[in-house]
């Protein structure tokens, strides 16, 4: 019978209530018999086994780039979610932007900004065989682990669906057949504090459960400044979550194993603020609104250049999300000995779901908000059925299969005009008003909405010259204006379906040469129905400002509004050209692709191999308001993405088999890569025509000579550029201006050079005490952290580091870590992005520069923003387990 008798648990809670649960769970009368054997660390390179292709094989006989961390490492390290795992693994990155909803991964310099829910992961999120479509689906806390496997690269003949950039491929602990219960308290600075308990063990002699719950909190870290109110809040980016996954593993004869979950979090934070990292001269706009309660945002420094490093954030407007994730699967598997196969079924069914508020302005000023009524946010449901068909011969092991998966997706969008939005709007059409003339005025605004025109002086000094602006005639009283309230209410809806068949295939042809063929099929079909919809009189100020625009109604003397104030009038939310407007688009494609490799084993220590594989990842709608100049964009559509990745690499084992020694070369090229950019007024996805990525990828784990003692490391080298393309190579040449840096340059999120290393340390101290140490590292080069690469948005290189002590029994019934993580307080940015409406990075988007872009930095008046790197965090932890 496939008992699981040796897994080991490592969550907690006070022993008392682990006690009280395992008895009402398992109806166990007395205690405990023993306390379940744990498994044993890896002690050599043959201990360690992945299923990077879908079957238990030895690390080092797998043909394809796989950072494999254990469970001991990633407790070490103090890994809870997938942003925790990037300082264990070298050439990938994980940041979240306006949301902790909105999370993205990048391995080799490839994948996809979040923040748009029709855009798709590059890189796949793999939870206990069940595939997440989005990143932000698969972030949280993932409780009890066995190991995380990163595959690095295409792997769509084995993986779901879209893995063009790699796969995280999560494990957690089953239950076992072994009774235990296991608790952990843990406290901390900015107010953590946090507790999980679980409970493992038999239900019957076939039938095995394991029930894992946790509750985290954190204050927050940043200081919030609240300028005009009425936000209240003094700190911003806390944590607030509970979360629960129970397991049955049923088995009901020795050729028959099935695993079933249902998990459910529940997250209830204030997130995300920014700060600003350059202030531009619309800070003087910003501070006369919300005087005398403050400047607003942080003041700028001499000749507008960067300012300190600061976690102080600015937001009059509170910032709380609130993320509910909940799902279940089967996992069934059946071995026919007589064939030498199994077959696996895995079905899933997951329904995600994401509101929020935010401070759309980053200032103190009451500008533009989302309220937290429902209004805002999105969700995913997702059923998936996979079934998979194994088997293995003395010259070949294959694999058959088929993936099929329903989706829907939605979002909900709003935005809501402050008290200041009329004001602020004001002063920036009028920021060229002379002094003579009193400066720039918070009451001009409807100067430029007049329908009936633009009046200007006839004669003397001021022919020709705006009347109206420079405070020598009213507005109209009947031009319109910015109303205090709800702009608009946007709807979007995605019915998604896909069905994949795939194959994935090793040949032996001697005993030291293999050849591996992956095949895939995949039908995508999409349809997206949306309703953008103004409110109340929302519009009209554009709707005057484009009318004045026909000479025909104008009043005599009088000229149409500048193009520059224009822009500004009929933004995408203020545009009323998007009233009421209907959209209904659908579409399906179809794409082979697959991978061969070819690996020859020299020996027992030295593996070569060889490979290409082509990914796909499908195309999709924007779900946001997307205009090319003042004309909403007819379609939302943007086109897939394909990836064609070569590698050549070399895997060693050395020195008794005890250390690892494995290096690959890459060469990938992304075709229409699926760039996901904020253009200062919404999200858009514009297809890129080319991204290559190469470099090299070495990784190494070393069981040293002395006892206890490990390290595990890696390094990345990529070179990621942008091919040369130009405005008639995009979908909206328009957009060409803002995206003019990209051309032949380093892509965003890609540094040069990545290294991690692991070292740790444990074993038994005598007198029945158990000690250890861990201390993880990442260094990353310079990289910019903006999809336009405008240069206030780079990041310098820096170091994170990680460390932990821990002393216990050496039974571990009783554990005391003492941890820190970003040790050394390194100060960094996650991501940098310009300030909606504070001031223009590209001030001219007709005539390009010398060098072929159309950015000045000498003109750049732009405010820049920035989602921080987490600051230092310590605490302790006891764990207990019985």
């Amino acid at each position: 019978m496939r008992r699981n008798l040796h897994l080991r648990t490592t969550v907690s809670a006070p022993a008392i209530i682990g006690a009280v649960i395992g008895a009402a769970v398992f109806g166990f009368v007395g205690g405990f018999a023993g306390v379940a054997a744990a498994q044993e660390a890896p002690a050599t390179v043959d201990d360690i086994i992945v299923t990077a292709q879908k079957r238990e094989q030895s690390l080092q006989d797998v043909p394809i780039v796989v950072t494999t961390l254990s469970q001991e490492l990633l407790d070490g390290a103090g890994v809870q979610d997938i942003k925790d795992l990037q300082i264990l693994t070298p050439g990938m990155t994980v940041t979240s932007t306006q949301s902790e909803a909105s999370t993205t991964v990048r391995i080799r310099g490839a994948g996809t900004v979040g923040d748009n829910p029709g855009l798709e992961s590059s890189v796949g999120v793999v939870i206990d065989g069940v595939y997440r479509s989005r990143n932000s689906v698969g972030f949280g806390d993932l409780g009890e682990l066995s190991r995380i496997e990163v595959l690095k690269g295409p792997q769509g003949t084995l993986f779901g669906k879209n893995t063009s950039a790699g796969v995280i491929n999560i494990i957690t602990e089953r239950p076992s057949f072994d009774p235990s219960i296991s608790g952990e308290i843990t406290g901390g600075n900015f107010g953590a504090i946090g507790g999980s308990v679980s409970v493992t063990g038999p239900l019957s002699d076939m039938i095995a459960g394991r029930l894992f719950v946790a509750h985290r909190e954190r204050d927050g870290f940043y200081d919030v400044n609240n300028g005009d109110g009425p936000n209240s809040r003094s700190d911003d980016n806390t944590q607030d979550y509970w979360t629960g996954r129970g397991q049955l593993l049923i088995l009901p004869n020795d050729n028959t194993s099935i695993r079933l979950i249902a998990d459910y979090t529940k997250r209830d934070e204030f997130c995300c603020a920014a700060v600003q990292t350059r202030v531009g001269p619309s800070q003087a706009f910003i501070a006369a609104l919300t005087a005398p309660n403050g400047p607003g945002q942080t003041p700028p420094a001499a000749g507008f250049g960067p300012v300190p490093f600061s976690r102080l954030a600015y937001a009059n407007r509170e910032t709380p999300q609130e993320i509910e994730d909940m799902g279940l699967s089967a996992e069934a598997t059946i071995d026919f000995p007589s064939i030498n196969a199994t077959l696996t079924s895995q079905t899933s069914f997951r329904d995600w779901s994401f509101q929020q508020g935010m401070d759309l302005d980053y200032t103190g000023a009451d500008i533009l908000y989302r309220a937290n009524d429902g209004s805002n946010g999105y969700g995913v449901d997702n059923l998936t059925q996979e079934f998979r068909l194994a088997g293995t011969t003395d010259k070949f092991d294959w694999l058959v299969g088929l993936f099929a998966t329903k989706e829907g997706v939605y979002r909900d969008d709003s935005y809501v005009y402050g008290s200041d939005y009329n004001a602020f709007a004001s002063f920036l059409l009028t920021a060229t008003v002379p002094a003579a003339f009193g400066g720039p005025s918070p009451s001009r605004t409807g100067c430029f909405t007049n329908p009936q025109g633009f009046a200007v002086g006839t004669s003397g000094p001021l022919l020709g010259q705006p009347l109206c602006v420079l405070g020598l005639a009213p507005p109209s009283p009947t031009a319109p204006t910015f109303g205090v309230g709800k702009a608009y209410e946007d709807h979007y809806s995605q019915r998604s379906e896909s069905v994949a068949v795939f194959t994935n295939n090793t040949y032996r042809v001697t005993e030291a040469f293999d050849i591996n063929l992956g095949l895939r099929y995949t039908y995508d079909s999409k349809r997206l129905l949306g309703v953008q919809d103004n409110l109340g009189t929302n519009g009209a100020a554009c709707g005057g400002a484009l009318a004045n625009q026909n000479p025909a109604n104008r009043l005599p003397g009088t000229v149409a509004t500048p193009a520059a104030a224009l822009g500004l009038l009929c933004l995408p939310w203020s545009n009323p050209l998007y009233d009421g407007r209907r959209i209904q688009e659908k579409f399906s494609d179809t794409d082979l692709s697959g991978t061969i490799k070819a690996s020859y084993r020299f020996n027992p220590s030295i593996m070569v191999y060889g490979s290409y594989a082509r990914g796909y990842k499908g195309a999709g709608y924007n779900m946001d308001r997307v205009q090319t100049g003042v004309t909403p964009d007819a379609s939302l559509f943007f086109k897939a993405e394909t990836v064609d990745s070569y590698e050549v690499g070399a895997k060693t084992t050395l020195f008794n088999r005890t250390m690892l020694l494995n290096v690959t070369y890459f060469d990938q090229k992304f075709e229409n890569f699926q760039l996901n950019t904020f253009l200062g007024t919404a999200f858009v996805v514009e297809s890129i025509p080319e991204l290559t990525s190469r470099g090299v990828d070495a990784d190494m784990v070393w069981f040293t000579p002395v006892e206890g003692l490990s390290f595990q490391g890696g390094v990345t080298y990529t070179d990621a550029k942008y091919g040369n393309f130009g405005a008639g190579d995009l979908s909206s040449p328009g957009r060409f201006p803002q995206l003019s840096l990209l051309p032949g340059a380093r892509a965003s999120f890609a540094p040069e050079w990545s290294l991690t290393g692991a070292l740790a340390f444990d074993r038994s101290l005598g007198g029945g005490l158990r000690g250890g140490f861990n201390l993880s590292a990442k260094y990353s080069t310079e990289y910019n952290t903006g999809s336009d690469l405008l240069p206030y948005k780079n990041q310098d290189a820096f170091t994170v580091v990680n460390g932990r002590v821990s002393i216990g029994s050496e039974d571990e019934r009783w554990t005391l870590d003492v941890w820190a993580q970003n040790l050394l307080q390194e100060e960094y940015t996650q991501v940098g992005f310009a300030a909606p409406l504070q001031g223009t990075a590209f001030t001219n988007t007709t005539t390009p520069q010398a060098d072929g872009t159309f950015y000045n930095m000498a003109t750049d008046t732009a405010t820049y923003n920035a989602y921080l790197g987490a600051p230092r965090t310590y605490g302790v932890t006891l764990k207990v387990k019985y």
